[in-house]
């Protein structure tokens, strides 16, 4: 088994509390269905939010969906001129027998501009 990251993105329509959670509950699910992920093998999830999302810990929807043994970090992303607004981006490092080219990133919403390069995977 291999520790491997998988990465997902998505923008939020607010700043918050309720936007950023629901946003992050959304992209989380969805990067973990589609790479069937189980719980137990989570070793971490990196959270960021753009400096203009600062409404809540987008962590807490990670707790509230039940990871609770898993080690969770927050923070801003770089502010970078002309860079995407309103962005979460979430890294989840987690336990697995699949290769590199087998794992599946999630850009959603406006963060699919990220990266074009995965859209016809």
């Amino acid at each position: 088994m291999w520790c491997r990251g998988i990465r997902g993105a998505t923008t939020v329509d607010e700043n918050t509390r309720e936007a950023i959670l629901a946003a992050t509950e959304e992209l989380l699910q969805r990067m973990i269905e589609v790479n069937e992920i189980k719980g137990e093998d989570i070793a971490a999830m990196i959270f960021t939010t753009t400096p203009d999302l600062d409404a809540e810990f987008p962590a807490v929807a990670a707790r509230e969906l039940g990871f609770r043994e898993v080690a969770l970090l927050c923070g801003h992303e770089m502010n970078v001129p002309g860079s995407l607004s309103m962005c979460l981006r979430i890294l989840v490092l987690f336990n697995t027998e699949k290769r590199p080219h087998e794992l599946v990133h999630v850009y959603l919403k406006g963060a699919k501009a990220l990266r074009r390069d995965l859209e016809n995977r």
